[in-house]
């Protein structure tokens, strides 16, 4: 799909008024990100709320650059949410349309840059985060983490290997979004168990934090209560091929999401 520079420049307008109408929206609900203030990052929230904003928007704006798209989509084309690594800097959630990189969340991480980036999807420099190890690379810089292995819920650590501590010692299980659990399932938990043994374990402190915070909650589900080694978790998991099994993801993503969103290390 083609855009000229007008084009573009009317399609850079049109979503700047989305972005605008999103950030009021949004504002109330997230003011503030690990004691940053919104707009910083908050780049999911943002691209998914310009993103239901724009499909619907489409149905009605007869602007060129709508028209393009339009036609592209009925052409079999898709609007795609993209996440993955920008310039290896920092982790980024955009739209993909055609051969074009749309960014509707560009000032997340520098607040001075404009709201909108549109360029073409070989000049962005922006790709796919295919292991661990090149998760942990860019979260280690863009979060300013360290990261070791979860040892604490091993029945989970094939889904969600590493566990990130930041400088506050806020701590957190990683990578947690729907992208890189599917680099686990595709990899047969084989890109799992390779960082879980590239990875140092977690201090003593980090272990037992994470014990208080377990022994405090109902530890109903079986990927909260059971103990192991990690490795030997992607080992079973893989022999079943659960790699395969929906309903066996589904639970540990629930399992999960059951978990506070962090915990705090007491040193």
């Amino acid at each position: 799909m083609e855009l000229n520079q007008a084009e573009l420049f009317e399609l850079e307008k049109q979503l700047v008024m989305l972005r605008v109408e999103s950030d009021l929206t949004l504002l109330p609900h997230f003011p503030y990100f690990s004691g940053k203030p919104y707009p910083l990052g908050r780049c999911k929230e943002i691209r998914d709320e310009v993103y239901t904003r724009f499909v619907k928007a489409l149905e009605s704006n007869t602007s060129a650059p709508f028209q393009k798209i339009n036609a592209y989509l009925k052409q079999g084309g898709v609007i795609e949410k993209a996440w993955g690594s920008l310039r290896d800097e920092y982790f980024q959630n955009a739209m993909i349309i055609g051969k074009w990189y749309v960014d509707v969340s560009n000032d997340t991480v520098y607040p001075n840059k404009p709201r909108v980036e549109i360029v073409e999807l070989d000049k962005a420099n922006f790709h796919p985060i295919t292991t661990f190890e090149k998760f942990s690379e860019i979260a280690k810089k863009y979060w300013e983490v360290e990261i070791y292995t979860n040892t604490v819920l091993p029945a989970l650590a094939p889904y969600f290997p590493l566990i990130c501590v930041n400088k506050k010692g806020i701590s957190w299980l990683a990578a947690a979004n729907d992208n890189m659990v599917a680099v686990a399932m595709n990899s047969q938990f084989q890109l799992s168990e390779r960082v879980l043994r590239e990875t140092p374990n977690p201090p003593e402190q980090v272990i037992q934090s994470w014990q208080r915070m377990l022994n405090q909650i109902n530890k109903a589900s079986t990927f909260l209560s059971q103990q192991g080694c990690p490795i030997s978790f992607c080992e079973q998991y893989r022999q079943a091929a659960l790699y395969n099994d929906i309903e066996h993801r589904n639970s540990a993503v629930i399992s999960f999401q059951a978990l506070p969103n962090s915990v705090m290390v007491q040193v």
